[in-house]
């Protein structure tokens, strides 16, 4: 349920409402944007008389919010949310959403020095603004190459001191939460999108969150992962479209572009997508990641090796830095004609 305040509304006014509001056990979610002020309510909402709540002379209007997720909705949170990533241990700041757009780019996994400094520094040069890298891996078969787990996060933190890009890097268990103590943006994968303890986890932290879709999750399902999160106190959620899974064979996974609009009508959260786990073949990346920003997108990962034929981790689908310098212009070009 959300009411909606007249323009006119008091601050005191205000707090007595949401004060009331609290005296009944539910959590009130507040969003003030320029003309509006919209008051959402949280929890069982059954005791709350709906004709006293409408007649009080703040209120302009009640509606009722049918589906079940709450904080995520657009009708909660009707402004786009921005969420900042970075500016801590010398990393530059990245806004994403809100017309903000960024670009996170790097391997699939962290493999040595040599590797993630090359990297960083050309996706650096070719305009990336966040540094994506592996260091837990969640493989298919246990008996590929897993990740170098903490020593793969130290590799990216040495990184980010050399190009002041923030980082982001997979998570998998809540217990390796301390080791990500500075990483700037933590990925739930596909694999994890409904792994609740671990959502239930990542709503405690002040940290941004970069959630992925699952392998056949709905929308609805994937922003009811995004729900956990934001139940839990952290509002601070990029979602990331990475392809679903269909019948078709040709490609790694079908990329759903119209997830993208139908998102933006359904949620204020920034929607970015991932071209290179969605097809797995570094020829489609380009004109996936141009059409994803063509459809609305927020920003893109896309995974960048130095030498795709010797990587460890995807590296069929991996662009090298020049490849990756190439997109960029072209993103940069589908912007400019979208602005």
């Amino acid at each position: 349920m959300i009411a909606v305040l007249k323009r006119e509304t008091t601050e005191k006014q205000l707090k007595d409402l949401i004060d009331w509001l609290e005296s009944m056990n539910l959590k009130v979610h507040l969003s003030k944007g320029d003309y509006t002020t919209i008051v959402g309510l949280v929890g069982d909402t059954t005791n709350i008389d709906r004709e006293l709540l409408e007649s009080l002379d703040i209120v302009e209007g009640v509606k009722t919010i049918s589906e079940p997720f709450k904080k995520a909705n657009r009708k909660f949170h009707p402004k786009d949310s921005i969420v900042e990533v970075g500016a801590t241990d010398g990393a530059n700041s990245v806004k994403v959403g809100g017309g903000h757009f960024a670009v996170m780019a790097g391997p699939c996994s962290v493999e040595n020095p040599e590797q993630i400094e090359e990297v960083a520094a050309g996706v650096k040069a070719a305009g990336a603004s966040i540094l994506r890298g592996g260091a837990f891996k969640p493989r298919t078969s246990p008996y590929d190459f897993q990740g170098l787990k903490d020593e793969g996060i130290q590799l990216l933190e040495h990184a980010k001191k050399m190009t002041g890009l923030p980082i982001v890097t997979e998570i998998m268990n809540p217990n390796h939460l301390p080791m990500f103590e500075h990483v700037d943006l933590i990925q739930v994968g596909a694999r994890n999108m409904q792994n609740f303890e671990l959502l239930k986890e990542l709503g405690k932290i002040d940290k941004p969150i970069l959630l992925k879709r699952g392998l056949a999750s709905t929308l609805k399902e994937w922003l009811m992962s995004a729900e956990y999160i934001m139940a839990g106190g952290n509002e601070n959620i990029i979602l990331c479209e990475r392809g679903i899974r269909t019948f078709e064979t040709y490609t790694r996974n079908t990329l759903d572009l119209s997830a993208i609009p139908m998102l933006k009508e359904l949620t204020h959260l920034p929607v970015i997508v991932d071209p290179s786990h969605a097809t797995g073949m570094a020829r489609l990346v380009k004109p996936m990641a141009l059409a994803a920003v063509a459809a609305g997108a927020d920003g893109l990962m896309i995974e960048v090796h130095n030498n795709p034929s010797k990587a460890l981790c995807d590296g069929a689908q991996s662009l090298t830095p020049d490849q990756f310098a190439h997109v960029m212009k072209g993103v940069n070009g589908i912007r400019e004609v979208m602005e």
